[in-house]
């Protein structure tokens, strides 16, 4: 009995050993290897980039080729993760919009869908609608979704739930059926641990913002605000899905921590997590507005969003385990697979869209003999850039070469930096890198690219556009205009929408002339830049004014009226504007190495440069000041005399004084 005794003392001080060597069970509010842990991989704005292309500073970045390679490495490692179960972390793979229109492959996206057959591909469970899905117009979209369906690969699902089509658009409504658009999607994930079920269960569903919707004016979708949408279908999903986690893939976005997906996260309760694309925003750290964690990962597949969620704490709020922002870069090796598929849809691009204008994908236009700004660059400052310069160059250029004889002078040539997609570094110079530069939208004639147009304006109106530059751009940085043809000096402490202080016309000779305000200037520019134009007025509280006009004065209603062909009746599209352009030099010009006067920032804090040629915003402005002024002075003059008052009648009280009561 003694030896049994004593051997059962070693059995437990070996147990008690071994327990003790034994790591301590995670507290339930640990963010770390939780029983319903997700692991999300996100992109967003990746804008057709099948490719990689040239990075800030040397190396390359993104593509879909090697993008997919690093979706294969973060699932098998997810996989091989058995801390989280015998299945490893549950994974799903999700996109928040603007998939297309960036690359020359949108130049087949109506009829062969590469976008979305590419993100079946990549394995993307999920994805929603951006502003540029609907370039194309309603029809586009309709026929893209149409061409995927008829593909018969293996394809994202599509939400979303407030950007329809109306009820009388058949078309797109049958489209969006035989695709399967749906307002949310729930994903089934095996291993789920902690719970009776053996399935992990995650409800996405996707909206569309309102900055979005204005940056889609030919869409024809119906908008519900985001926040009506997301609680309707976020009360759907809590009643009838059973999710663990609920995902809204949300195109409409963050800047600077704020924006709209800031707002809906305060205004909705119950998602978990937003995908925020639109901003082209990039979230070093996940962004949490009371219990819903919002990310970004930035623009055209720089890189991979890996987040890992879970619960913790008694009210199972979620939790960041892991979060990390996977550079697409040249160290990461392009997938055979989807290489082979990029390959095969640039044949097709070649054959079906390129030959019509005598050129090849790959082939070489201009040689540059220095780098241009990189585009990341261009939200980042506020004045004249050489890329602008060029492109604006272009139109000039294109149109005169589209009419010939019957060339009108172009007096204003303008580009907007938000249409401007990409930029050129030292080197070659392709003609898919000439389309990357000028890719979006599409013209009346429904073929990619938006074509040139040619309004009027008035001296006067020229002005004020020059005051949008001047004063929106810190506002609204895609707002900034590069001109040809025009030159405008500014002050950026002046007051706001009377920062110009001198502008002129450029004549082709180099000479300048002074703006004259009842004449009619001839300006040409990309079609969704001129009908911009017009949405001036409202931007401004109506403080400026610029209206679109024909030849003869008469404002303009219909923008493709007015849209510039060729000789042989084709549109004049911005892109090969600009590609014709560089051909035609062959090496590109040396004044295009940096900036030649065309707008000229001039901040002063001399009172004279502040106040000279007031309009009468500033003089509204120093008469609300000079009365503030005059009031402040006023009752101060009134409490310093009342309190000498005070005083004085003090003393002859003290004195003896008595009032007369007569």
């Amino acid at each position: 009995m003694k030896r049994i005794i004593a051997r059962l003392g070693a059995l437990l001080s070996a147990a008690l050993l071994l327990v003790g060597a034994l790591p301590p069970a995670a507290r339930a509010d640990t963010p770390m290897m939780t029983p319903d842990s997700l692991t999300i991989l996100f992109t967003h704005d990746t804008h057709d980039h099948f490719l990689p292309s040239p990075a800030e500073g040397g190396g390359e970045y993104g593509g879909y080729t090697r993008l997919a390679t690093l979706l294969k490495q973060e699932r098998a490692a997810a996989a091989a993760d058995t801390a989280y179960g015998a299945n490893g972390r549950a994974v799903v793979t999700l996109d928040g919009g603007d998939f297309s229109m960036g690359s020359l492959f949108q130049t087949v996206y109506a009829t062969e869908a590469p976008e979305l057959r590419a993100l079946g591909a990549m394995g993307y469970d999920v994805t929603t609608l951006g502003n540029h899905e609907f370039d194309y117009r309603a029809s586009g979209l309709a026929d893209m979704l149409n061409a995927a369906a008829a593909s018969g690969e293996v394809l994202p699902a599509l939400v979303q739930a407030n950007y329809q089509p109306p009820q009388t658009d058949q078309r797109s409504w049958d489209a969006w059926e035989n695709y399967g658009v749906t307002d949310y999607v729930v994903l089934e994930r095996p291993g789920f641990r902690g719970k009776e079920q053996d399935v992990l269960r995650v409800a996405v569903f996707g909206v569309l913002g309102v900055d979005a919707d204005e940056c889609a004016p030919m869409s024809g979708m119906e908008f519900t605000p985001i926040a009506e949408a997301a609680r309707r279908v976020v009360a759907e999903i809590q009643e009838q899905a059973a999710a663990d986690y609920i995902i809204c893939l949300s195109h409409s976005g963050t800047t600077d921590g704020k924006g709209e997906d800031h707002e809906l996260a305060k205004a909705v309760d119950g998602i978990d997590v937003i995908v925020s694309g639109h901003t082209h925003s990039t979230t070093e750290e996940p962004i949490r507005v009371n219990d819903t964690l919002i990310v970004s990962c930035g623009e055209y597949t720089q890189n991979l969003g890996v987040l890992t969620i879970g619960r913790s704490g008694s009210d199972g709020a979620v939790t960041c385990e892991e979060y990390r922002l996977v550079p697409v870069d040249e160290t990461v090796p392009d997938d055979p697979e989807m290489a082979a598929m990029a390959a095969r849809f640039k044949k097709e691009v070649d054959t079906s869209y390129l030959a019509g204008y005598g050129l090849s994908f790959d082939q070489v236009l201009a040689q540059s003999p220095f780098d241009f700004t990189p585009i990341g660059q261009f939200a980042q400052t506020q004045e004249e850039d050489p890329l602008g310069s060029l492109i604006a160059d272009s139109y000039i250029y294109a149109v005169q070469q589209a009419e010939g004889e019957d060339y009108v002078p172009v007096d204003f040539a303008v580009v907007a930096s938000g249409v401007i997609r990409a930029s050129f570094a030292k080197g070659d110079i392709s003609t898919s890198d000439a389309f990357n530069v000028s890719s979006l939208g599409s013209g009346g004639d429904g073929t990619p690219g938006y074509p040139l147009v040619s309004v009027w304006l008035t001296g006067r109106e020229l002005k004020d556009a020059f005051e949008v530059d001047a004063s929106v751009t810190p506002l609204m940085p895609a707002a900034q205009l590069y001109p040809a043809g025009m030159t405008w000096s500014y002050n950026p402490n002046r007051m706001i929408f009377n920062k110009v202080t001198s502008c002129a016309q450029v004549l082709p000779d180099g000479s300048v002339l002074p703006l004259e305000d009842d004449r009619l200037y001839r300006v040409v520019t990309g079609l969704y830049s001129g009908q911009m134009l017009g949405a001036v007025n409202a931007k401004s509280f109506g403080i400026l004014s610029i209206t679109p006009k024909d030849a003869q004065g008469l404002e303009i209603d219909d923008y493709e009226a007015h849209i510039i062909h060729n000789a042989n009746g084709s549109e004049v599209k911005e892109w090969y504007a600009l590609a014709s352009y560089l051909q035609s030099m062959g090496t590109v010009d040396s004044r295009y190495a940096a900036s030649e006067g065309r707008k000229v920032s001039a901040p002063s804090w001399n009172p004279v440069e502040l106040l000279k040629h007031p309009n009468w915003i500033t003089l509204l402005v120093l008469l609300v000041a000079l009365a503030v002024i005059v009031l402040v002075v006023f009752l101060a003059y009134r409490i310093a005399t009342r309190g000498r008052r005070t005083r004085y009648c003090g003393k002859r009280r003290g004195s003896g004084y008595r009032p007369y009561r007569g």
